[in-house]
């Protein structure tokens, strides 16, 4: 059986909404694999974003708790918090948010200058193979104004494995793309699964969920549904 990277427990997330408080995550219980491609869908304002925010430590939850790789989370102080973020977690949203007075190689170098465990010549080295892996070998010295929506997703995507995490969290990362674009990120993203890391993305986008090896739908802050598809590698966990 696979490991289990990512498992919540009983998360609740309340925020206030004027005079009382909404909830908009409602006990969920759910467990991710290594290795494993998992897709997180529902309506607009089901919850699901919230549920990877709360995932991936940039929310913490009302009650309950998140254990990243076998470490509870939920009692961690805001820079334990941070720290784990850096070395276990890399994230693609659906806006770069690239600097853009930084090139490609500068932007994919960041998270290994916070993280500082190597050279300045030695995160040179590791962020043109990523860069290059990604089909962009020729473009490192080049500003995000200078590339192309896919090609800027691209050195997002580099930057988040830039620190070697386990698991990738993409928030709509192909929401701001086009067909070829959006097919390109989603190999990628499938590749990194493929390759030992967990990759958990919420997407709108019924095709790239229906390639995932679990899609699990979110209604109004629960688990309405697990489907584990045909090429599924991960077993299915227990529901909430």
């Amino acid at each position: 059986m696979s490991e289990v990277v990512v498992q919540t427990e009983h998360l609740l997330r309340r925020v206030e909404s004027g005079d009382t408080m909404a909830t908009i995550v409602n006990g969920i219980d759910l467990t991710v694999y290594e290795g494993e491609f998992l897709a997180i869908t529902g309506p607009s304002g089901s919850g699901k974003s919230s549920l990877l925010y709360l995932i991936g430590l940039l929310d913490a939850p009302t009650a309950g708790d998140v254990h990243i790789c076998g470490q509870a989370t939920s009692a961690m102080s805001e820079s334990e918090r941070a720290d784990m973020r850096l070395a276990k977690l890399g994230f693609v949203f659906q806006f770069h948010f690239l600097l853009p007075e930084f090139t490609a190689l500068e932007n994919v170098m960041l998270p290994m200058r916070t993280l500082g465990k190597l050279s300045m010549a030695e995160m040179r080295e590791k962020g043109t193979k990523l860069l290059t892996a990604l089909g962009l070998g020729d473009q490192v010295n080049r500003k995000p104004g200078q590339l192309s929506g896919g090609q800027r997703q691209r050195v997002a995507i580099a930057r988040a494995l830039s620190n070697d995490p386990a698991i990738i969290i993409a928030d709509e990362p192909t929401g701001a793309l086009d067909t070829i674009a959006t097919d390109q990120v989603f190999k990628i993203l499938r590749d990194v699964a493929n390759s030992g890391r967990t990759v958990i993305v919420v997407t709108h986008d019924v095709k790239l969920a229906a390639k995932a090896d679990r899609r699990v739908n979110v209604v109004d802050g629960k688990i309405s549904e697990i489907v584990v598809n045909e090429a599924a590698k991960a077993p299915a966990p227990a529901t909430n």
